[in-house]
């Protein structure tokens, strides 16, 4: 796996905060208002089927890329980054990343435009893609789906405002130090790295 190569020094840096998350059948509950004296009704589901929803965030511009895969290991990613890749065939990616188990992967080989720069351990708050996530769980909280494709159909009507209107997703995840981190990148210097 390669980590911080020398990007190729033609292609404009897109800086990239990516993650994963697990979003299944078994729904998440969240406080509901109901009258005094009576329990809020709740519908459950237990069913262990669960789909994967894999996100390259631009936060500065508000651009994303996202994927449902069937997995969370270094398979998946590979495929995540190859696609990734053939969205942006012109630009270099700088994928910052979690340490993941997935994402440290020996059989991990990063398509040539990709780099990645990983976060410190234990800091998910760190990922402007976890602040996103929030957003769907919210979005998708005390509602029960039937089939993993029903909940991929909610997932994409949640996603689709933020694809109709890129600000959106960049006041929602470019934190200040993001910004100034990203603005810092000399990118006609070659030894930035």
């Amino acid at each position: 796996m390669r980590q911080l190569g020398r990007p190729e020094p033609d292609k404009p840096l897109r800086v990239l905060a990516f993650d994963e998350a697990r979003f299944g059948l078994i729904n998440w509950h969240r406080k509901r208002y109901c009258p005094k004296g009576f329990r809020p009704p709740y519908i459950v589901r237990r069913a262990y089927k669960w789909t994967y929803l894999y996100a390259a965030v631009e936060p500065t511009t508000g651009k994303s890329f996202c994927l449902y895969l069937p997995g969370m290991d270094s398979r998946c990613l590979q495929s995540f980054l190859e696609g990734l890749s053939e969205a942006y065939p012109d630009n270099h990616l700088l994928v910052v990343l979690d340490g993941a188990p997935s994402h440290r992967s020996e059989e991990i080989v990063c398509p040539e435009n990709v780099d990645f720069l990983r976060l410190p351990a234990y800091s998910p708050e760190l990922d402007p893609v976890e602040r996103w996530f929030q957003e769907f769980r919210r979005e998708l909280s005390n509602k029960a789906f039937e089939t993993v494709g029903l909940l991929q159909e909610a997932l994409g009507q949640a996603l689709g405002p933020y694809w109709e209107e890129p600000a959106r997703l960049q006041r929602l995840t470019s934190f200040s130090w993001w910004a100034e981190a990203v603005n810092t990148f000399d990118i006609n210097n070659p030894d930035r790295y």
